[in-house]
């Protein structure tokens, strides 16, 4: 039976661990061979070592930082010397916070705007660029429910409406091509930045955090990793070929 991508590579940025190392193992799983992104390099070694030892599609391990502007012409050029060219551009790295608007600094702000949102931009470029001359690819950015629901930091939430607007920017400019470009928007999910998050720990602490029942349904679990990583297998693949400018909310129902 053929692999869902099977021949294709693809670039997951911040895939060290979390949705982003899910996403990487799914597709590598289906085929994929996955260009993986992080600013830790032993984390990311392990993860990529993990994935090359399962089989299937390759690992590779690029040390890179998302919000350095010089970042996605770098791993795009180790993608290509390695596998040929780029199919998919997952662009899941990310900071979240929980900095209230009277407490947010200039600096913080930018901080945050820089890598969720700057970087994304400084991605999708990049791919779109390598993709047109093909007219063929697949971006795929990991926005938030925080990008319509907007409970948490004040830079976090608005990067992430940034990135579900900047998708269907992008998906509107491609109509008409075969490349698509479309957001996942993850619920609570089982990661270290979710754990972070229910216990306060995240920047700003629990300011925001006594906002959250009133607007979602904490008694539903949390989401899984993987059932993001599905999400972006569906829009890899050619099950989502007639998707694009979309964003698929993955949350068990909890932000409705």
């Amino acid at each position: 039976m053929k692999q869902l991508l099977e021949g294709k590579t693809a670039i997951v940025t911040g895939a060290s661990k979390g949705i982003g190392f899910a996403i990487a193992q799914v597709f590598a799983e289906e085929g994929a061979n996955v260009v993986m992104t992080a600013r830790s390099e032993a984390a990311l070694e392990e993860a990529a070592n993990t994935i090359n030892a399962a089989g299937g599609g390759k690992a590779l391990a690029v040390v890179a930082d998302s919000s350095d502007p010089a970042a996605p012409k770098a791993v795009f050029e180790r993608a290509i010397e390695a596998f040929g060219q780029v199919d998919i551009m997952v662009n899941n790295a990310g900071s979240g916070d929980m900095v209230a608007v009277e407490e947010a600094s200039d600096e913080h702000f930018a901080k945050i705007v820089e890598l969720n949102l700057t970087g994304v931009f400084r991605y999708c470029r990049e791919a779109v660029q390598h993709f047109l001359p093909r007219n063929e690819g697949r971006i795929i950015n990991i926005s938030s429910v925080n990008g319509t629901l907007p409970i948490c930091g004040v830079a976090y939430t608005s990067t992430k409406g940034a990135v579900n607007t900047m998708s269907k920017n992008i998906a509107i400019r491609l109509s008409g091509t075969n490349i698509r470009c479309n957001a996942i928007a993850p619920g609570v999910t089982e990661t270290d930045a979710a754990a972070a998050w229910a216990a306060g720990e995240q920047d700003g602490g629990a300011v925001m955090l006594e906002f959250s029942d009133k607007y979602v349904n904490t008694t539903v679990p949390w989401t899984e990793p993987r059932d993001q990583a599905y999400a972006a297998l569906y829009l890899a693949s050619e099950m989502g070929k007639a998707v694009t400018g979309q964003v698929i909310q993955v949350d068990n129902g909890a932000f409705l």
